[in-house]
């Protein structure tokens, strides 16, 4: 049997295409081929479990060669193979109009192309890397005559019989010159690695058989106890911490979804990483950029999900948004909310312990979907400064005794750093006041936002005013200084300061709360806030900080500056209490602070 022959596309540009456009990355020929192979195993399978094969299955085992002096890869199974007229049939029958009709057809499409071995174009990744490719293959059906299949990456080829004994399929590939960097035997074990880590049928290379048949997301969750999963997230990511907790997903209706995924223990906003989430169309890695399927506030999860409903392009490498995906993406949100309710419903303190590390996912969650804020606000915890722990929902209602103004808003009191504004908690403490510690880059997105979804709740940062005026309430301090005098001690502190983006205000506090006040409007300091956390407002980034002074009528040191006989000494006196305040709020450095310390000594003489 000898015969040659053209294979069914209309152009000769079809290799061009394959090699340029549809894989970006050449390595995904080895992924094509191997998953190919493990294709015609598990067709082999089930044939014998229907009893349409009765002959031996033997070792499955799919082996994958390089052969460093003919500078060939060989991949070899021992799955159904072929019959000459199949290889015609599978291999030959490209059937494009053109180049053009091609792209426009295959581009975009999700349907059926998910299975690119259905249209021989994962076969055909492998004129990627490789200028002559050859098949020897014998089919499992009585009688077959193995058939040899060869062809250069032209439109050419030649069909012949072949000297295969065995059932199965040898895909030999001779690699071109500008390819060789696969056959490297530690390139071609890193790609094996890398896509065929958790295929279903033994992968065996250099001697070893390189992946787990039976991943964890496989089982039903009744046959797994903790340790599974955790040694299953070392197998994941060898170098970090264990995780917090994590959702099996097990899903056969509307659509088919399994997997599991893993809430890492997160430090710091600044170890933030996404594309930690793998995805697998059965048991064959894709990709790790998964922004369609999962959520975006869940991309800072770990672990694998693996579906063959996830649509993708004709490449698979990259996903098709449609009408599945978007009912996966709302299944995993869903998932991941009872799954936080159930933690915090069974145990709250160990759910409190867990806060630091998952409230990142949790307001995020809450910020980019309405259905999520829902569900979450009764697992949303508000922690304070002496760490005691409030649902959300409930907050309002434990401060409103107390932190209610005027005009019936609820004001909650917070603060990013509790050593820094410790002299402004101090005053709020005094009051029986409740004080929040929201300090993680998310909390003014947050702060602004949950204002929006709690009527008449409003956030305010304890060092953004002094306590009279962040909670204002309808009986306040009376001033001690006449209205003469207040016009006399602002312009005095006018002259001290001259700065115009220090705005100096008279201000009735207590006796014993501080002589001034340097604070930055709430409004102002949040935009500048989320501006540095990418909040669309980077104009305020460009503002000068504009502060208020506020300078405490009724405190002793007033009389003090007003009693004195020099204006310079009135003004020397305003000046060091205005240097204070900076102090305290640590904003005096430089040849300020030197001053500063200076005038402090001459006082201290004096």
């Amino acid at each position: 049997m000898q015969e040659k022959g053209t294979i069914s596309i209309h152009t000769e540009n079809i290799f061009p295409i394959i090699k340029k456009f549809l894989y970006s990355d050449h390595e995904i020929f080895l992924r094509e081929l191997v998953s190919n192979a493990v294709d015609a195993t598990q067709k082999l399978q089930k044939l014998a479990s229907i009893g349409e094969f009765s002959g031996e299955l033997g070792d499955l085992t799919i082996k994958i060669s390089i052969n460093e002096k003919l500078k060939t890869i060989t991949i070899s199974d021992k799955g159904i193979g072929m019959t000459a007229d199949e290889i015609k049939k599978y291999i030959n029958q490209i059937a494009f109009s053109g180049a053009t009709e091609f792209l426009n057809k295959y581009k975009d499409k999700g349907e059926d192309t998910q299975i690119i071995g259905h249209f021989g174009l994962g076969f055909y990744s492998s004129f990627m890397v490789s200028k002559k490719v050859e098949i020897h293959t014998l089919s499992y059906q009585q009688g077959a005559e193995a058939a040899r299949w060869s062809c250069d990456g032209s439109t050419e080829f030649e069909i012949t019989k072949d000297v295969k004994k065995e059932r199965g399929t040898d895909v030999v590939l001779h690699i071109a010159e500008d390819s060789e960097e696969f056959l490297d035997k530690y390139r071609i074990k890193s790609i094996l690695e890398k896509y065929c880590r958790f295929l279903p049928v033994p992968i065996e290379f250099d001697g070893k058989v390189i992946n787990n048949t039976h991943p964890i997301w496989r089982k039903s969750p009744a046959e797994l106890k903790e340790e599974d999963y955790k040694n299953f997230y070392k197998e994941l990511y060898p170098f970090s911490d264990e995780p917090l907790f994590w959702i099996h997903l097990n899903v056969d209706h509307p659509f088919n979804l399994t997997g599991i995924l893993y809430f890492p223990k997160i430090k710091s906003d600044f170890e933030v990483q996404k594309n930690k989430i793998q995805l697998y169309s059965r048991q064959v890695f894709i990709t790790d950029e998964v922004k369609d399927v999962v959520p975006e506030f869940l991309m800072l999860l770990h672990g694998v999900i693996d579906s063959p409903d996830i649509p993708l392009n004709v490449s698979r490498s990259f996903l098709q948004s449609d009408s599945n995906v978007k009912k996966i993406n709302a299944h995993i949100t869903k998932k991941v909310a009872d799954k936080l309710s159930e933690l915090y419903n069974n145990d709250p303190k160990s759910y409190q312990e867990k806060w630091d590390h998952i409230s990142i996912f949790v307001k995020y969650g809450m910020l980019s979907d309405d259905k999520f804020y829902e569900k979450a606000k009764s697992f949303c915890l508000l922690k304070n400064i002496k760490n005691e722990y409030t649902v959300l929902e409930q907050y309002k209602d434990k401060i409103k005794d107390l932190q209610t103004e005027k005009n019936g808003t609820v004001v909650a009191l917070y603060t990013n750093d509790a050593e820094k504004h410790h002299m402004f908690i101090q005053s709020a403490e005094k009051k029986g006041y409740d004080v929040l510690l929201l300090n993680t880059l998310i909390d003014p997105h947050f702060a602004g936002f949950i204002e929006h979804k709690i009527e008449k709740f409003s956030l305010k940062r304890i060092d953004s005013d002094t306590i009279e005026k962040l909670i204002e309430k309808e009986i306040k301090p009376e001033s001690l200084l006449s209205k003469e005098q207040e016009n006399q001690l602002k312009e005095i502190f006018e002259k001290a300061i001259n700065n115009t983006n220090m705005k100096v205000e008279m201000v009735p506090l207590t006796a014993d709360e501080m002589p001034v006040t340097v604070t930055i409007p709430e409004f102002m300091r949040r935009m500048k806030d989320m501006s540095r956390t990418g909040g669309n407002m980077n104009f305020m980034g460009t503002l000068p900080d504009v502060y208020t002074v506020s300078i405490n009528t009724n405190h002793a040191l007033m009389n003090k500056i007003l009693s004195l006989n020099a204006d310079e000494d009135k003004i020397r006196l305003a000046k060091q209490s205005f240097d204070l305040a900076l102090l305290s709020q640590g904003m005096l450095s430089g040849k300020d602070l030197t001053d500063f310390i200076k005038r402090s000594v001459e006082i201290t003489l004096n």
